[in-house]
């Protein structure tokens, strides 16, 4: 990969952030700037359990964010310690209630910030966004929000995917714990019954199947059954975190997976996620944007190029400020990323694809023209 000594700010594509988990159950509004927000919650019940934010809209603009994929996110009431986890289910019907909630959180954002935030249900959408953003007389551009549903419990039935996609629903992740539909994160297991019907409804109307949060084996499963588009929104590949012992993080086979049927892993900035062993609480200087770019050149050293990784900070999804790397204070700080991997060899074509233009790409072939 040629070397390129210009330095340039590339449009972004984060694809992964908890918006909406954060929306209803702090109020956080993310219209403000994320210090703003930190001002607000100072000394406030929301950074004792999820950290400082590192999210806001003029951080979106400085870092050049222009597209975000925004999850909807219930917790599995087994999984609930405190009262305040407001977002929890025990039955399909309550995760449903929940999730539609969170869906309808993101559509209230962009009915009442239009000029800060635009729901991205189509092409058409995704293009009217991007064009904004190239406009060099403009100070000020909207954020495109692509609808993620990580973890599908909401789904009641195989048919009722319809109603999502009709809601703006565009990408759809059946694990994050086990669910009736596969083994997930701690709790292994295969595709169910219901997961291959889930899958084949998911087909019919288009959805990108996310498998982040999905065990290895019902992964490898969904690599060989699901004929649409295949992600992992925010997934780190397991050889470089030895002495994890869990199935969050990507094996080789998953990844030479998703390479071969196209598709893209967007690398998380979770420091317990970035250096084996570290813990919440621990020193965040011991962690820095250069395990982010290793992971990403893990992944493209694995593919022989650099079209099938990108970004998936996670960001707010649990964790904050405190959680971050070292060198990063706000989603801003993404930019940090283009000079370091500048030093490691990468030209300007590959990291204007690596910070959004696969997730990009991605979004032009897989979204309808039109709703």
């Amino acid at each position: 990969m040629e070397n390129s000594t210009n330095t340039f700010h590339p449009l972004i594509v984060d694809a992964h952030e908890d918006l909406a988990w954060n929306m209803t159950t702090f109020q956080r509004d993310y219209t403000l700037s994320a210090e703003e927000i930190r001002q607000q919650e100072l000394n406030g019940f929301a950074p004792t359990v999820n950290g400082d934010t590192l999210l806001g809209w003029q951080d979106y603009q400085r870092g050049r964010i222009a597209v975000v994929f925004g999850a909807s996110f219930v917790l599995p009431s087994r999984f609930k310690k405190a009262d305040w986890e407001t977002q929890s289910y025990a039955t399909p019907q309550q995760a449903h209630t929940l999730y539609r909630k969170q869906i309808d959180s993101y559509h209230r954002l962009a009915d009442q910030s239009p000029e800060k935030f635009r729901l991205v249900r189509t092409r058409n959408d995704l293009e009217e966004i991007l064009r904004d953003w190239d406009n060099p007389l403009k100070p000020n551009h909207p954020v495109g929000l692509v609808l993620l549903m990580e973890g599908a419990e909401g789904i009641q039935q195989p048919g009722e995917t319809e109603l999502w996609w009709e809601l703006g629903v565009r990408i759809i992740g059946p694990a994050w714990a086990g669910t009736r539909f596969c083994g997930g994160t701690n709790e292994p297991g295969s595709l169910t019954k219901d997961g291959y019907e889930l899958l084949a409804s998911m087909a019919d109307h288009g959805f990108i199947l996310d498998i982040t949060h999905m065990d290895a084996h019902a992964a490898l499963q969904a690599l060989e059954s699901y004929p649409q588009a295949m992600i992992a929104s925010h997934s780190n590949a397991q050889r470089l975190l030895k002495g994890i012992e869990n199935n969050r993080h990507l094996p080789d086979e998953v990844i030479h997976g998703l390479i071969e049927r196209e598709g893209i892993i967007g690398v998380v900035l979770f420091n317990g996620f970035l250096r084996a062993g570290w813990k919440r609480g621990d020193n965040r200087q011991l962690v820095t944007l250069q395990q982010v770019v290793a992971q990403i050149d893990y992944i493209c050293q694995m593919a022989g190029n650099a079209q099938h990784v990108g970004i998936g900070t996670d960001f707010d999804g649990g964790f904050g400020l405190q959680s971050a790397p070292a060198d990063v204070d706000t989603i801003a700080d993404l930019q940090k990323l283009t000079p370091l991997l500048e030093q490691k060899g990468y030209s300007t074509i590959d990291i204007a694809n690596i910070l959004g233009g696969n997730w990009l790409r991605l979004l032009r072939q897989r979204l309808p023209e039109t709703t």
